[in-house]
């Protein structure tokens, strides 16, 4: 299978992808694009934060309206003009005849809405909130802090507590994370971990699909334009795809060991010096283990991307029928990004060790948590796997698919040629 034709091929794959402009450029833009959609959230995040809103508050306790007055104005939305609130003492069926009196405003967005603090407030902390828009998180999260601070001023009050105490009773808990592994010391952790994990799984993601794509399109063009005829008179179909799927692998390979040059560069060098909070805790054997898991998931999609593409004649039935190899792709993406969550959840122990999924999950994991050894051997053993069982099958469908043209194949009919010797 691996001959002189197979090292022709691959040598043919890599001089049209590696020095192609495509290739120079996607490396080059896939950064900018990272830093871009993250640039792209924070500014986005940002700007919902700081949406001008207009409330009413009332109270059906004078001494919490006065608390609540006092709250309000230390707050920086409220001294910049992007959140106005006025305040008012009422009970019950006062606000509800209020509430209907201001429905209108409501409705023409002259008022974003209006908050009841009933005295069982001071019991459970519980509000009411009218709105046209009731789940806005956004604005939730800006006058709760101011809400929950007067609310905690006026039950102490009376009890003899110094400012201090008050103070104290007002501020949330503050976590701080130490990871504890086996062979190292104990320290500090930082979000620079958790970036680090969401890095690899964009990465291993997106070029994933835009590989595996880009080799699919490559086979039905060739198959279009009889090019697989020529180049099957000196080479078997079982060279021809072992040379296309293994040139474009180095190729994947080279592509990201580029992209994590930098990360490299910060782990193994004192030239960079981050702060406390984006501390890392990689090393380049897990940069090795990156690369290599890449290595043996591009080999495993890519047979299966280049056996979608041997079976239909144009890009667009390729499209729709190149799905389930996505969502085995997709899955693993949306699993490895509940790991911010809960780093040691049960599922992503499962995926991470699970065939196609650990090619996604296990890098993310080894980010952001401390991973038992075996468990990786496993991921590993697990991936080689999972390749060598995919290749034969993509192999028969490509062999027989890619000779084929006219009518479009059932699926049927493919499960048939597995069944070809």
């Amino acid at each position: 299978m691996f001959n002189r034709r197979t090292l022709a091929i691959i040598k043919r794959e890599l001089r049209e992808k590696l020095f192609s402009k495509a290739f120079i450029l996607m490396t080059l833009l896939v950064p900018i694009f990272l830093f871009a959609i993250l640039g792209m959230q924070t500014f986005f995040i940002s700007m919902g934060g700081d949406t001008k809103a207009n409330i009413e508050i009332i109270s059906e306790t004078p001494q919490l309206t006065g608390a609540l007055v006092k709250s309000f104005q230390e707050q920086n939305d409220v001294k910049t003009g992007n959140l106005k609130v006025s305040f008012s003492t009422g009970t019950k069926s006062e606000f509800d005849t209020r509430l209907n009196s201001l429905k209108k405003d409501i409705l023409n967005d002259k008022l974003t809405g209006i908050v009841f603090i009933p005295d069982s407030a001071l019991k459970d902390k519980k509000i009411e909130y009218y709105s046209k828009n009731p789940n806005n998180t956004s604005l939730f999260n800006r006058i709760k802090q101011p809400i929950n601070k007067a609310l905690i001023e006026v039950y102490f009050t009376g009890q003899n507590l110094s400012e201090a105490q008050i103070s104290f009773a007002r501020a949330s808990v503050d976590f701080n994370g130490f990871r504890i592994s086996a062979d190292k010391e104990i320290h500090q952790e930082g979000i620079g971990n958790t970036i680090v994990a969401f890095l690899f799984t964009f990465l291993l993601y997106f070029s994933l699909i835009l590989l595996g794509t880009m080799i699919m399109r490559s086979v039905v063009q060739e198959k279009n334009n009889r090019i697989v005829e020529v180049l099957l008179s000196s080479a078997s179909s079982t060279e021809l795809m072992v040379g296309k799927i293994l040139g474009n692998s180095i190729t994947g390979v080279v592509q990201m060991f580029i992209w994590l040059l930098p990360l490299m560069a910060i782990i193994s060098t004192s030239w960079f010096i981050l702060p406390e909070e984006l501390t890392l805790s990689i090393t380049m054997g897990n940069i090795v283990f990156v690369l290599f898991n890449y290595f043996i998931g591009l080999i495993t999609f890519l047979g299966l991307f280049a056996s979608v593409g041997s079976i239909f004649d144009n890009d667009q039935d390729a499209q729709s029928g190149v799905w389930p190899v996505t969502i085995l792709i997709m899955v693993p993406f949306f699993i490895s990004l509940s790991l911010n969550d809960n780093p040691g959840n049960t599922i992503a122990k499962i995926a991470s060790m699970f065939p196609f999924a650990s090619i996604i999950v296990m890098p993310a994991r080894i980010a952001i948590t401390d991973v038992p050894t075996i468990q990786i051997v496993i991921s590993i053993l697990v991936s080689i796997a999972t390749m060598l069982a995919i290749f034969p099958i993509a192999g028969k469908i490509y062999r027989v698919g890619v000779l084929m043209t006219g009518k479009k194949p059932k699926w049927s009919e493919v499960v048939k040629w597995l069944k070809v010797k």
